[in-house]
């Protein structure tokens, strides 16, 4: 038996539902374009993420490889310098005296301050500044070293402490070497100027 052929308002009604189907797919191809366009976005973003935070930790290793900061060991006669970050390997120093004490500069492949180094600039500090007991003296300490291969110049200002004793009519000055304490990096070609500088600003009268 034969269907009856569709009226004309239910040919009408299926092409509206037809286009409703075409409509709704469209979208959807849309909304999968758009998720698929996110996907992608959100996975360079995160490899972008990734790949700035590896660049700013390799920068950070490589500025933190590159910053020396001495600690020394002993005391007395002498102050065994070494760097604090054990793959740094230093190769030689140069520490400067404030150079109106007239102590010179030490050129040094050990890392080292001597009593004797000191004594001089201490005597003449006695005699400008008249420093008691317990002081310290400022020195700029250019060293050159290695760090993961490659030769680094570092340059800073530290305070070496000692303690003074005799000295007066009946002997000669002792020194006693205490310690050393960071202060502030410099620049190596101003190593003697800033040091300088730090004396007189704590002695102006000298």
């Amino acid at each position: 038996m034969n269907e009856p052929e569709p009226t004309a308002a239910e040919r009408k009604e299926a092409a509206a539902i037809r286009r409703r189907w075409i409509n709704i797919g469209e979208i959807l191809a849309v909304i999968g374009v758009v998720i698929s366009a996110l996907a992608l976005w959100n996975g360079y973003s995160e490899r972008k993420s990734n790949e700035e935070e590896r660049a700013a930790e390799k920068a950070k290793q490589s500025t933190v490889s590159r910053l020396l900061i001495l600690k020394a060991h002993g005391e007395g006669r002498r102050l065994d310098l070494a760097p604090h970050n054990g793959e740094q390997a230093i190769q030689g120093q140069t520490i400067f005296f404030p150079s109106m004490l007239g102590a010179g500069a030490i050129e040094t492949t050990e890392a080292r301050i001597e009593a004797d180094w000191v004594k001089q600039a201490v005597k003449s500090a006695d005699e400008k500044a008249k420093t008691p007991g317990d002081a310290r003296m400022p020195v700029a300490i250019v060293t050159r070293f290695v760090s993961g291969g490659t030769a680094v110049t570092d340059a800073a200002l530290y305070d070496v402490g000692y303690k003074r004793s005799g000295g007066g009519l009946f002997g000669g000055t002792n020194i006693e070497l205490r310690g050393l304490a960071l202060i502030g990096r410099v620049k190596p070609g101003e190593a003697q100027a800033r040091v300088d500088a730090l004396w007189l600003a704590r002695h102006p009268d000298t």
